[in-house]
């Protein structure tokens, strides 16, 4: 539900699912997750393809789980067919930005509603929970447009130096101490819920759904939420984050520079003509100001909030599309 709003507002033509293997892929071996991916490639290869539904990575998968997939469904076609998954290897199809577009997305619209707020960025200060893919994005160019990022965190927990983070020194040593942001020694250690505590100007939830909780709600010392993640705020915690005054910039358009890339992907594989990354750079930017813009006048002429005209943006285009297309039989 929440992927076909999110292509509702961003005017692109997908609808929405989830499906997957519910295990911790950390478990298994290469061999056995390329195996898993396989079978579970060929009992669904009846509802895939490039003009049915178009599988892209989400939370435990990669580039090379989307390159068996790919493969395996071509193995039954009989030829190669990239456009069937996005999020692949630049090899077989892959677009350039794409590993890194939902965290490149969620900095575009913290930028806007910086604008918005008449914030400075080189006075901004984040905090950013999750340094998996979109966080780690997330971080690096939040640091280069001139922000200073202040603590990031992972499952374990996280660290914090009020001074700003290295990232790009961060990233290396959490790669090369076994992905430990604690052994990599560049900042204070804390919780999980110390960081999303932390006074800071923009906090990022980019770990997993429900995080921000009516227990915490009220300790968040932010100005603007950018959610990262599907789903990061309770109903509960949103009410309470709004009485605050927090400028919320709701998952369905924070988070949605990935299905972005995505839709470039495919359209790049069905043309077989490829892009270059500030082509893509530039057409993201884009169409995430526009859909920002035109949620935050929805907004303000319907004195709602920005989660609220965000879903109603979306979900009267699909009704719209619905009328149009009428019912038969």
């Amino acid at each position: 539900m929440w992927m076909t709003w999110k292509c509702a507002l961003a005017n692109l033509p997908y609808g929405g699912a989830k499906g997957g293997v519910a295990i911790a892929p950390k478990q298994f071996s290469q061999p056995e997750l390329q195996r898993l991916t396989r079978r579970y490639a060929a009992e669904i290869f009846p509802l895939i393809g490039p003009d049915k539904d178009v599988p892209a990575p989400d939370v435990g998968t990669d580039a090379q789980v989307m390159a068996w997939i790919m493969d395996t469904y071509s193995q039954q076609m009989g030829y190669s067919v990239p456009g069937v998954v996005t999020g692949k290897p630049l090899s077989i199809g892959g677009s350039l930005g794409r590993e890194e577009a939902t965290g490149r997305g969620v900095v575009y619209v913290t930028m806007e509603a910086l604008r918005h707020l008449k914030l400075d960025m080189r006075n901004t200060t984040v905090a950013i929970q999750g340094f998996g893919n979109v966080g780690a994005h997330t971080a690096r160019i939040m640091q280069e447009c001139g922000a200073r990022v202040i603590a990031v965190s992972d499952v374990q927990g996280g660290i914090h130096n009020s001074n700003g983070l290295d990232i790009p020194d961060l990233l290396t040593r959490y790669k090369t101490t076994g992905q430990s942001l604690r052994d990599t020694k560049l900042g204070d250690w804390l919780s999980n819920d110390e960081l999303l505590q932390l006074n800071c100007t923009v906090l990022v939830p980019a770990a997993l759904s429900e995080q921000i909780t009516e227990r915490n709600a009220a300790k968040l010392r932010c100005r603007i939420l950018a959610e990262g993640a599907n789903g990061p705020t309770t109903l509960e915690a949103d009410r309470i984050l709004q009485d605050q005054g927090v400028f919320i910039i709701p998952d369905i358009l924070a988070n949605s520079g990935g299905v972005i890339v995505s839709y470039f992907e495919w359209v790049q594989d069905v043309q077989r003509f490829f892009w270059k990354a500030t082509d893509i750079q530039e057409r993201l930017q884009d169409i995430l100001i526009s859909a920002f813009n035109q949620t935050l006048e929805f907004s303000v002429s319907k004195k709602t909030s920005m989660r609220m005209a965000a879903l109603m943006n979306g979900i009267d285009k699909v009704a719209q599309a619905h009328l149009h297309r009428g019912l038969y039989p």
